[in-house]
């Protein structure tokens, strides 16, 4: 299956060059590019992976961006410049599943867009010094057998390997599993999927970003 990739980005020689680097790659294809997310949907509704520039001059916020794009069924990467944490974290918090920096390598950026296509957290150092920068983030008080759970999880074992290595039934564990949701839940931390949980734990500390 061929990527369907989309660009926001609002500076000309960067969006020129990104579309070349994406577009030269095996397996993938830019279908929509332009300075705002409003403009690459108008462009196409099937987006499996958008690359947003989150520092646009259209007034737009990063939270609003993704919402829209992620809405839409894509899977948001920050592609920034890396020195404005807040508005990764803005990102972040709004479902974007990781951050590439636009000085990154051309294979640094497109393993991390094939990592998005998987399903996987595109998590750098960078994306985690700015989560962990976030104050505002509530502790949704997991206790030491869901942090536990968690850690496991979300790093990438399976309920059955959990239960294994921690000496559960599959059932506890995915009680626990619905008890962390519920709780990141009450303190607007949504976590519905597995990317979700492992961007919890890498903000609660419980896991490191890869």
């Amino acid at each position: 299956m061929t990527i369907r990739i989309g660009i926001v980005e609002d500076h000309p020689a960067m969006m020129l060059g990104t579309v070349a680097i994406v577009n030269a790659q095996s397996g993938m294809r830019v279908v929509a590019a332009a300075g705002s997310a409003r403009e690459v949907l108008a462009q196409s509704q099937n987006l499996h992976v958008v690359l947003l520039d989150l520092a646009l001059g259209d007034g737009s916020t990063p939270a609003a961006n993704t919402r829209r794009l992620t809405e839409a069924g894509a899977r948001v990467l920050a592609y920034t410049s890396g020195d404005r944490p807040q508005l990764v974290r803005e990102a972040a918090q709004a479902g974007a599943v990781g951050m590439i920096r636009k000085t990154e390598p051309v294979k640094a950026i497109v393993d991390g867009i094939r990592a998005a296509f998987r399903g996987e957290v595109v998590a750098g150092a960078d994306w985690a010094a700015a989560l962990e920068g976030d104050r505002l983030l509530v502790d949704a008080r997991l206790t030491a057998r869901e942090a536990e759970v968690l850690a496991l999880y979300a790093s990438g074992a399976t309920a059955d390997q959990v239960a294994e290595m921690l000496f559960l039934s599959r059932e506890t564990v995915t009680e626990h599993i619905s008890n962390i949701r519920k709780k990141y839940l009450a303190v607007d931390r949504q976590a519905p999927t597995k990317v979700d949980l492992f961007r919890r734990a890498v903000e609660d500390g419980l896991v490191e970003a890869r």
